[in-house]
């Protein structure tokens, strides 16, 4: 089942909150893309994308998009003032560098661990996992927007993955339409329940245990 904008921009504006001043923050495709348009006009960030720009800004006004300017999923944006553009080499070499403060990505599973499983479903083509390998290992942060479940109705948060894995142990924070949960070394620990739902809702639609 697909979010509403309205939920999917809830979600974003929660992730802004947790960029801190003079980061260099990394955004992935899909709700992570939205996290510009909430970030708080005291904060200075530079949001970074693998296609090599550093210095994203809020999405453009309709009609004022430039065709030219886009990030790494092919999406129009702005640029603030002191960006920079380069090429992809050295796009990755500042994640390989450990560049990139926090790094926010969508997922399709995400472990009790913090695995990440982000890339592909088996039987789909897709032209491989990009960046994110290298993002989920070299960021010092790594937080995950995600729907709490799937299509089908089944959780997205498991004891273990049963999708291909893009990197082990690496998830920081996980939020969904539901709430927010941390990774921690003992065990996932649900730290905000959103409304309309419920402690009963959201322990019916994880796939693991957790602690509150």
């Amino acid at each position: 089942m697909g979010l509403g904008i309205d939920v999917r921009n809830r979600i974003a504006k929660r992730a802004a909150e947790e960029i801190k001043n003079g980061m260099v923050v990394n955004l992935g495709i899909g709700i992570p893309s939205l996290v510009p348009n909430h970030l708080p006009d005291d904060i200075n960030v530079m949001f970074h994308a693998e296609n090599g720009i550093t210095g994203m800004g809020p999405s453009p006004k309709k009609g004022e998009e430039d065709e030219n300017l886009c990030n790494a999923g092919g999406f129009p944006v702005t640029v603030v003032s002191g960006a920079s553009y380069c090429d992809s080499a050295i796009s990755f070499g500042m994640i390989r560098r450990g560049r990139v403060d926090m790094t926010i990505l969508g997922s399709l599973e995400v472990s009790e661990n913090g695995d990440l499983a982000n890339w592909i479903v088996p039987g789909k083509k897709v032209p491989g996992m990009g960046g994110a390998m290298e993002l989920a290992q070299k960021a010092k942060k790594v937080i995950v927007l995600m729907n709490h479940v799937d299509k089908q109705g089944k959780p997205k948060i498991v004891k273990e993955c049963s999708l291909p894995l893009t990197s082990a142990r690496c998830v920081d924070l996980i939020i969904t339409e539901m709430g927010v949960f941390e990774v921690t070394n003992n065990g996932l620990h649900l730290k905000e329940i959103f409304p309309p739902y419920s402690f009963e809702e959201i322990k019916t639609n994880t796939g693991c245990d957790f602690h509150w």
